[in-house]
């Protein structure tokens, strides 16, 4: 079964550094008085790389920052105030590989009376071989797409993210929550999704890995593009839901890279790759500037406004993913039938 075009990780290190090199029409309209005032945020892997990045501005720009992280409690809180000049930071622990742990977090959120204005939903992980969560899922299909799917509808059905769609709790013009999908431009070309095989777990090595990664992209880009779909109606956007590639980022999302590339990928990511704050700053536009109000399914490709694969954008391509994803999450946690907004 072929996920991809990248024979290898290499091959696909290659083609990041080149993307930074390419022109494409620029959507960078953000200025320091794009603000987030009074509004409440939350990231998603925000400890390290990209999302603490994106926490550090975000504060800055004056948002009620909520860090959603697996480990770096408290000291990355401490370092976004530190650096944000904010004190309205706070962390609360989620490990997406547990969905135990996304629902806990979810209740946390609404004990609170938490209601977000903007999702920044940024975690992710690239393993360098195929490994079994708790609930028999691959851990990339479980982190990057399906602990999403089920973060969103969580979200949705209880208005912790307020809409009138799902919840009865929308938001006036003017105010449209926003989520932010963090995904990567190498879902360009990846195979179209098999239905048949979803969520199923099967093993697999190094050589495949890069491509399951683009792979899972491409799913989530389509998923995001479907709920952008079901929350607007007759031109009235719900909430707004849009997609970026930071592009090629000196991150630690190559941490679980084998040894004998680990060194290379290292080099490589900080000669050529971009500062996490520089890539940080395409998440920032789409989530504080004014001209993305009431915009949605929109994707940039760093600052580069442009189309995703044209796979992406069919309607019934969107409508099956969303049964598949639910039958998924029905097989594998009972609380499914609670917190799903719909079984297609």
């Amino acid at each position: 079964m072929s996920h991809g075009r990248f024979k290898n990780p290499v091959e696909a290190t290659l083609t990041g550094i080149k993307d930074l090199f390419r022109r494409q029409p620029l959507a960078d309209h953000l200025s320091e008085r794009d603000r987030l005032d009074g509004k409440t945020c939350l990231v998603t892997g925000a400890s390290s790389g990209l999302g603490f990045a994106v926490a550090v501005d975000l504060a800055r720009r004056g948002a009620n920052l909520i860090m959603a992280c697996r480990s770096g409690i408290p000291e990355a809180g401490e370092r976004v105030k530190q650096l944000s000049g904010s004190s309205q930071v706070d962390m609360i622990h989620v490990d997406l590989t547990d969905l135990d742990s996304v629902h806990a977090f979810c209740e946390e959120l609404k004990t609170r009376g938490v209601e977000l204005d903007v999702l920044v939903s940024n975690a992710g992980v690239a393993p360098p071989r195929a490994r079994p969560t708790r609930h028999g899922l691959d851990e990339i299909f479980q982190v990057n797409y399906l602990a999403k799917f089920i973060l969103a509808n969580r979200l949705l059905s209880e208005g912790i993210l307020p809409n009138a769609t799902f919840a009865g709790n929308g938001r006036p013009a003017g105010r449209t929550p926003r989520i932010i999908y963090i995904s990567s431009d190498s879902h360009q070309g990846a195979s179209a999704i098999d239905y048949e095989e979803f969520g199923v777990y099967y093993d697999y090595g190094v050589r495949k890995s890069i491509n399951m990664y683009s792979y899972y992209k491409l799913v989530l880009n389509t998923f995001a593009t479907e709920l952008a779909r079901r929350l607007q109606s007759e031109g009235q956007v719900d909430v707004s839901v849009n997609v970026m590639c930071p592009g090629p980022v000196n991150s630690n999302i190559a941490r679980d890279a084998p040894p004998v590339l680990k060194g290379f990928m290292k080099l490589i990511f900080s000669v050529f790759f971009r500062s996490p704050e520089k890539a940080a700053r395409p998440v920032s536009y789409l989530t504080a500037s004014s001209e993305m109000e009431g915009l949605t399914n929109d994707y940039l490709h760093m600052f580069n406004r442009k189309r995703m694969d044209e796979k992406v954008y069919l309607p019934e391509e969107g409508k099956k993913l969303w049964a598949a994803s639910a039958a998924v999450w029905r097989r594998v946690d009972p609380r499914a039938g609670t917190y799903l907004l719909s079984d297609d």
